[in-house]
């Protein structure tokens, strides 16, 4: 009967048959239950070391774990009675007591060990060790501030990667960390060792376990979906937490339908993601946004593709640029409405600790591969994501800037995972994540372009704040070419329209009242910023068609110099 293992651990067997790595950083997603199977039976779900020591291991004489809680320990009794065996003929020829009592810290433990494989190596013994939670033996830090525990077991983890004894042994050493960018720098980039990444669970692995794991009769009393759509649409969550989702619905009694699923999901997620990733959830579709028809209509055939199923017909991620104030997050959470995929928001993730900015990042973009299809949406881009230059730091931030940057041109996300730059100022982006395999569609927002805009805009935002009108009449003023508002100056004047009801005791604004909020009403007043914005977003459009006339008729080398001028002016 040939069993089954995930592809992960075939790449990890394939790396070590070829005689020059015995040393493997394993990092992702190794909490989780691991899948094994025979086409003759059901699948198994073990627990990752319950997977290693019995399954990828069991043919290995010893298999020893460590950690630093529990020290070492071993998979079976006879590995435990060598080894103390061992230890107690060292006790005797070196005059220590450690077979009474063992100690827990690395560099002791790790002396201790060396000379136990080598002695069983020489004896043709095959060996395996499983380093538990690395990322507290050996964590990220500058060579300067590292201490001196942590360098010696750096010290004794790579030179055990390329002793030729090891190597020309049967030796294994399996170190185990969720984020790899916890580790120290040294090992993860040291020659001898190999990383291998443990993704989350497809679709087909959620489901293999809902068929094998739940029975029939079961998972109708639990879930109110069909078992495949339940597959489906817990994306990103672990083995672990689609049974405790099960065992929490069966223990309570409180079958599952697709919303309560969903808000779980949504916040299990989060949980996971130590709150640096923040589900956005919109009430509007499309079809609530005021203007911008031109980019909205482009949108909605980008929706159509997505629900048809041609994801490779979309660009790898869109740059939505424009004044302050068009509505450019709105647009975004109403286009993640109609297309139907999750839309999360990126939350800081930076840290004053060493290493430990990398490694939220790095969680962070392993769980958006494992909820793909989703939507990422970072607001004030040219902030928030540095540049390849930046310094002062550590290189903190042009690491950061390159992973993200790495993981946005990846092709196999072309279509899963869309990225949504928003800025005002798209100048300010580095060229990087701008250029064609990143964010390659540049859609442009602008202000109403005429009375007929500026009505729909009203309305919009009527809608959005829901303020009561007694008569359905948009104000004069407003519509004239002189007056001229965003949709934030209309919302805010819309918000101190239905202040004033409430202040004078009314449950709706009359026309006399609104029109007097209008004529009171100052919008802040920086002209030449918002000029700048406007010029800029019209400069970075990456299709004439989405711009407005007024603007495809400009002249590309005074629209170059008139933000030059610009630049100088506001500086």
């Amino acid at each position: 009967m040939i069993t089954h293992y995930p592809i992960w651990s075939q790449d990890c067997a394939k790396k070590y048959l070829s005689r020059t790595l015995n040393t493997f950083l394993i990092h992702g997603n190794v909490h989780d239950l691991v899948s094994i199977g025979s086409e003759e039976s059901a699948p198994q779900f073990l627990r990752l070391h319950e997977f290693l020591a019995d399954e990828f291991f069991g043919a290995r004489d010893i298999v020893l774990f460590y950690n630093r809680a529990s020290g070492v320990y071993f998979r079976d009794k006879a590995s435990r009675e060598d080894f103390e065996q061992a230890l107690q003929a060292r006790d005797s020829l070196l005059g220590t007591t450690y077979a009474a009592s063992l100690p827990k810290d690395p560099v002791r433990i790790f002396s201790i060990l060396e000379s136990y494989f080598r002695l069983r190596l020489g004896q043709n013994k095959s060996v395996a060790l499983i380093t538990e939670h690395a990322e507290t033996i050996v964590p990220m830090n500058d060579a300067g501030s590292t201490g001196v525990e942590d360098r010696n077991a750096l010290v004794y983890i790579t030179r055990w990667a390329q002793d030729p004894v090891l190597l020309g042994g049967d030796f294994t050493h399996i170190i185990l960390t969720e984020n790899l960018n916890d580790l120290n720098r040294t090992l993860i980039q040291h020659p001898y060792t190999s990383e291998i990444s443990i993704p989350h669970p497809d679709a087909s692995a959620r489901r293999r376990y809902l068929e094998s794991e739940i029975p029939v009769d079961e998972y109708a009393k639990v879930f109110e979906l069909p078992i495949h759509v339940l597959a489906q649409q817990t994306a990103g969550l672990t083995i672990l937490q689609l049974q405790s989702l099960y065992f929490n619905a069966k223990e309570n009694k409180e079958p599952l339908n697709l919303d309560t699923i969903t808000q779980t999901k949504k916040e299990l997620i989060e949980a996971e993601a130590y709150g640096l990733l923040e589900f956005v959830e919109s009430t509007f579709s499309l079809k609530d946004v005021a203007g911008h028809r031109l980019v909205k209509e482009h949108l909605q055939l980008t929706a159509k593709a997505l629900r048809e199923g041609d994801p490779e017909v979309l660009p790898m991620g869109y740059l939505v640029c424009g004044p302050v104030g068009t509505g450019k997050t709105f647009l975004v959470q109403c286009f993640a409405k109609d297309v139907g995929i999750p839309m999360v928001k990126l939350k800081n993730f930076r840290s004053q600790w060493q290493g430990v900015t990398e490694g939220n990042l790095e969680k962070i973009l392993h769980l958006l591969e494992a909820m793909a299809p989703v939507a990422v949406m970072i607001d004030e881009a040219d902030a928030y994501l540095g540049d390849r230059s930046a310094s002062g730091d550590s290189g903190v931030s042009s690491r950061v800037f390159s992973q993200i940057a790495s993981f946005m041109s990846n092709t196999e996300h072309r279509g899963r995972i869309i990225w949504f730059l928003m800025t005002a100022r798209p100048d300010l982006m580095p060229i990087d994540l701008k250029r064609q395999g990143r964010a390659e569609e540049h859609l442009a927002l602008f202000p109403p372009q005429n009375s007929d805009e500026k009505e729909e805009l009203f309305r919009a935002m009527a809608k959005k704040t829901k303020i009561k009108l007694e008569e359905e009449v948009v104000p004069e003023l407003l519509l004239s070419d002189s007056y001229h508002l965003s949709g934030a100056d209309m919302e805010a004047v819309l918000t101190r329209a239905k202040f004033e009801a409430v202040a004078h005791g009314k449950d709706s604004v009359d026309l006399a009242m609104l029109e007097q909020v209008i004529q009171n009403f100052i919008p802040p007043t920086y002209p030449e910023e918002v000029e700048l914005q406007t010029l800029l977003a019209v400069l970075e459009c990456t299709s004439k068609k989405l711009l407005p006339e007024l603007y495809t008729q400009m002249d590309r080398q005074e629209l170059l110099s008139r933000i030059e001028e610009l630049r100088f002016r506001i500086a």
